[in-house]
């Protein structure tokens, strides 16, 4: 047991062995494998969940060029009142501080939509890869979800599952074998994600304890890295979105799967 599990295939060392000479189900020509032995299951269209995903995601991106104008305005404000407290208004500051409210509640909207719909979109492609090769999911369906929400763990256990999609839904060779497609989009997204993360919790917290106005106007411009930072994350979310949702539309015309399937997505 424990062979199978470490072990790969001798042919093409890409899935575990499922046949007395060391070859996995694909090389050996079989219908199926232990591993696969499940309900027939069928594929689920994700283009739809993926164009929402990216309108969302571009929300996100605005409300993000909103809160760092906003956060420059702020700045402004506070940094010439340091020069000069009479050169700002009362009015001008309440504005100032209203559009900077009202520019993280719209984040804190975008970003709550976004979220819902991206982990539905998400569950969707993890479904349609276990049918492409469920020896490549290194974790059960559900994961696709639940992994976002266990602390510390949620830094690497999403990239682990996206990984196990991307494998997937990139094998479109007819005879079996895998089609490289280089994951940089990937790559890219996940470490600017939680690159973006990691900031704003830290700016977060300097923001929160910020006392005098010098205070204020760092910590300020460290949300607003934080907002440039996640603009940038959206982007390459799009972009890691509409390849990926491709690569399955591509993947499921060739109709060949571990597991006999129903119709194309």
């Amino acid at each position: 047991m424990g062979g199978s599990v470490f072990m790969l295939c001798s042919t093409c060392r890409l899935r575990p062995p499922v046949t007395g000479d060391g070859r996995c189900a694909v090389c050996a020509g079989a219908a199926a494998a232990p591993a696969f032995h499940a309900p027939q299951q069928y594929l689920r269209s994700p283009e739809g969940l993926a164009k929402a995903v990216v309108v969302l995601l571009s929300v996100v991106a605005a409300a993000d060029v909103l809160a760092v104008a906003a956060g420059a305005n702020m700045r402004r404000l506070i940094t010439a009142a340091m020069a000069d407290y009479a050169s700002v208004s009362d009015k001008e500051a309440e504005l100032a501080d209203n559009l900077y409210a009202g520019a993280g509640g719209l984040q804190a909207l975008a970003f709550l939509a976004t979220a819902v719909v991206f982990l539905v979109w998400f569950h969707r492609v993890r479904h349609n890869a276990g049918i492409f090769d469920r020896s490549m999911q290194p974790m059960r369906p559900g994961w696709a979800i639940g992994g976002w929400f266990i602390p510390i763990a949620n830094l690497v256990l999403p990239r682990r599952i996206a990984g196990g999609i991307w494998t997937a839904s990139a094998q479109t060779n007819t005879d079996g074998s895998w089609r490289h497609v280089p994951a940089t989009v990937m790559n890219l997204w996940w470490g600017v994600w939680i690159g973006s993360l990691l900031l704003s919790r830290f700016a977060q917290r300097r923001y929160m304890a910020a006392e005098s106005p010098q205070e204020i106007v760092d910590a300020a411009g460290l949300v607003m890295a934080t907002d440039a930072l996640d603009i940038v994350a959206a982007v390459l979310a799009v972009l890691f979105v509409r390849k990926l949702t491709r690569m399955q539309g591509e993947r499921a015309n060739l109709g060949v799967y571990p597991l006999g399937t129903g119709p194309a997505v």
